[in-house]
């Protein structure tokens, strides 16, 4: 059985003084560590989480960025595309009409040589006819 005596209270002094000692010399540099390194910790999660969202700002800036760039060349290749065809319309309506003009004066020249021989044989009607009247009958005039 355990005996009650003076030594109980000199043990639970000692272990007393011993905690208080301990307190000062282990615990509290310990727990100051580890407050520093749980403040560092959030500091850097802190920025991290900072730098993440201003890497996803200038990624969507980018994308943005991107997208107008697109835009604006796919506007330019249209207006391109549509003056180049304008161009081809302007030629082609060009030639038409070089060809149209042509084709009026080819058709005047030849009526103008149409009546030109339809005139002279016209005038050689007589003589063809007499002729092939000859041949026809058979004598000479």
């Amino acid at each position: 059985m355990v005996s009650l005596d003076w030594t109980v209270g000199v043990q639970i002094v000692n272990f007393v003084v011993l905690i208080f000692i301990l307190n000062i010399i282990c615990y509290k540099p310990i727990r100051g560590i580890l407050s520093q390194r749980k403040s560092k910790i959030e500091g850097l999660e802190d920025s991290i989480s900072s730098a993440s969202e201003e890497a996803e700002g200038k990624n969507q800036a980018f994308a943005d960025g991107i997208k107008q760039a697109r835009t604006k060349g796919q506007k330019e290749k249209e207006k391109l595309l549509q003056a180049a065809a304008d161009e081809v319309r302007a030629i082609i309506d060009e030639i038409n009409a070089k060809a149209k003009t042509d084709l009026d004066a080819m058709k005047e020249k030849i009526a103008g040589e149409t009546n030109t021989v339809k005139a002279t044989l016209e005038k050689e009607v007589g003589v063809f006819a007499d002729a092939i009247s000859q041949k026809i009958l058979g004598r000479a005039a």
